[in-house]
């Protein structure tokens, strides 16, 4: 490919002297060369494109002269080798066309034929090394285009088998708890009425996105420490045990540690390990206070205790909707987050009346009545 465009490069010779570019078009064509030749700068920067492997300019040509039409060239980044022609050869024209970045100088009339073959091939060798060279780089920027394509294309199959990966999981974890769930008619329903409330509240408190698909999966899975807990201890009639209790109490940890090995849960991680702390500190498992609870975590607590107070269980009769919001104002600030309770307490009722969460899965004593109301709230049996 080089040996074939040396026998024939393509040369603009730019002279305003008529005798003198013919002469230099008739030498270059001896060698095999084909010579294009224009009279001045403008013609030379009107006709030259990447298809020149050599210029040859006079210094000396009118209206634009050979440093500007140099100059001009720079401009256009073609790359194309110059020579420069001149008729007394100072050494400051060659410094000069030298710095405007000239391959050579040459003093005219061309006198030593031979060298200047040699000058013309060795221009014409590095138009081709140039060539080369960029051929090199464009061959190589698009390997490393396809490379990133192919690379894009496989992060984006990893993507979807870890997606259908993770919705497998949460799949078949949501498939366990509702099959707890629905073994113990009193907790029938509990975590499908709770991720709604939280949803409700998110959504209500302009949550978006990520903090969206963190509550609804810390939700969904906010019990399932229960799957390793006797549910002879949530069926009691009656006070537990300091065993029982302490095991009941064990949930929330299990159900993280259950979580753990799920790396793309880590948020709700925390959230179902902390579900049942309080924001005086008097919580479990580790007395978390304040703004130690992130308020998904606070979201979750206090849509999990309002379904436990209005369902119905063996130890204690529901509460009315009224009676929940109204218990949930009066732990406001010790059991539950202030901001999140007048939240929720805004949004409840036209919630239900929306969703009739409740006509499903309430039992036949849903409007049997306790004579007093709890000092505070806990979903769990009485100690």
């Amino acid at each position: 490919m080089v040996a074939m465009r040396q026998e024939r490069a393509k040369i603009l010779v730019a002279d305003d002297d008529v005798l003198a570019r013919s002469t230099l078009a008739k030498i270059l064509e001896m060698f095999g060369h084909m010579a294009i030749t224009v009279g001045d700068g403008a013609s030379a920067l009107d006709l030259v494109d990447d298809s020149f492997d050599l210029i040859v300019v006079d210094i000396n040509l009118p209206d634009m002269d050979g440093y500007e039409t140099i100059a001009a060239l720079n401009e256009m980044h073609l790359d194309i080798p110059v020579l420069f022609l001149t008729g007394d050869g100072s050494m400051q024209q060659v410094l000069k066309a030298m710095d405007l970045g000239a391959y050579d100088v040459l003093t005219k009339p061309i006198e030593d034929i031979a060298a200047f073959n040699i000058k013309v091939r060795r221009a014409i060798e590095k138009r081709m090394y140039i060539l080369q060279e960029r051929r090199y780089k464009e061959a190589l920027e698009d390997d490393i285009r396809l490379k990133a394509r192919q690379l894009e294309e496989k992060n984006a199959l990893l993507l979807a088998y870890n997606n259908s990966l993770e919705h497998a999981t949460v799949q078949l974890m949501t498939s366990l708890q509702n099959a707890m769930e629905w073994k113990d008619g009193y907790t029938a329903g509990h975590t499908l009425r709770v991720t709604e409330y939280a949803m409700m509240t998110g959504q209500a408190m302009a949550m978006t996105g990520e903090d969206l698909l963190v509550l609804r999966r810390a939700a969904q899975f906010h019990d399932i420490g229960k799957l390793v807990i006797d549910l002879s201890c949530i069926r009691k009639n009656s006070s537990l045990s300091e065993e029982e209790w302490r095991l009941v109490r064990e949930h929330s940890a299990v159900g993280a540690s259950i979580i753990q090995p799920l790396t793309f849960m880590v948020r709700e991680q925390s959230i179902i390990r902390h579900h049942h702390e309080r924001v005086d500190g008097k919580g479990y498992p580790d007395g978390l206070e304040g703004d130690q609870l992130d308020l998904l975590t606070r979201i979750v607590s206090v849509a999990d205790s309002f379904d436990a107070m209005t369902s119905w269980r063996n130890y204690r009769r529901n509460m009315s909707v009224e009676e929940a919001v109204e218990e949930l104002h009066r732990c406001s600030g010790s059991q539950f987050d202030r901001e999140v309770v007048e939240v929720f307490a805004k949004s409840i009722v036209d919630f239900i009346q929306k969703t009739c969460v409740f006509s499903e899965t309430s039992p036949p004593f849903a409007h049997f009545f306790l004579d007093k109301p709890t000092p505070c709230f806990h979903e769990h049996h009485p100690r």
